[in-house]
């Protein structure tokens, strides 16, 4: 199908499996009359396959390319699971078909043959360092070399709050971080929030998508 097609079809699974009208706390700690849970539709595999085609677009037109997608446990990690899968199809079928990689130097970073070219690894921010061995505050990021382009990932953007402890942790890591890509911006700030950091804000949909 074409990412068009994709795009209304992803859209359709949000308004069905993941749409709510009904009065809710946010993560943000606002009241809201409508809920949006992009994990429901996101964990299904026609869900996950569409998130990933659809992201992964995005990501790709990013100059310079970026090295890697993630952001803060949990809201982001299926879509940086969906975009890192759909990535390394790409990178089989262009080999496959013959095609020269072209990657950046960027892309081709890592440990050699660890990271095919042209390819972009997945991420995980925690909410608070690992307990035990490395203490770490990155899951993945042994494949992500210091000073790499990465992407910031949120599933729905409200005050920005998620993405941007992910970009602080992120740049105390000392990673670059090229944008914030997200599938819903419920336009509450969140955009401008993020955009004060000097990280575009990329998003597939937005609050009129689910609120005529």
């Amino acid at each position: 199908m074409s990412l068009e097609a994709d795009r209304s079809r992803l859209l359709e699974l949000l308004r069905s499996l993941s749409f709510e009208r009904r009065r809710v706390v946010l993560a943000s700690g606002k009241e809201s009359d409508f809920y949006i849970d992009c994990k429901r539709t996101a964990l299904t595999a026609e869900g996950h396959a569409l998130v990933g085609r659809l992201l992964w677009d995005r990501v790709r037109r990013l100059e310079p390319p970026v090295r890697a997608v993630g952001g803060l446990t949990l809201g982001a990690d299926p879509l940086a699971s969906a975009i890192a899968m759909w990535s390394f199809l790409e990178w089989e079928r262009r080999r496959a078909e013959g095609q020269p990689d072209g990657a950046a130097p960027e892309r081709a970073g890592g440990p050699g043959a660890l990271h095919p070219p042209g390819t972009i690894d997945a991420f995980i921010v925690r909410k608070e360092p690992k307990e035990h061995g490395t203490g770490q505050w990155i899951e993945g990021r042994r494949t992500i070399p210091d000073g790499s382009r990465v992407a910031v990932l949120e599933d729905v953007v409200t005050s920005g709050g998620s993405a941007l402890r992910a970009i602080e942790r992120c740049r105390s890591e000392g990673l670059v971080v090229a944008a914030c890509l997200a599938l819903v911006d419920r336009r509450e700030g969140g955009r401008e929030a993020i955009g004060a950091q000097g990280v575009p804000l990329v998003a597939l949909y937005a609050r009129e998508d689910f609120m005529p």
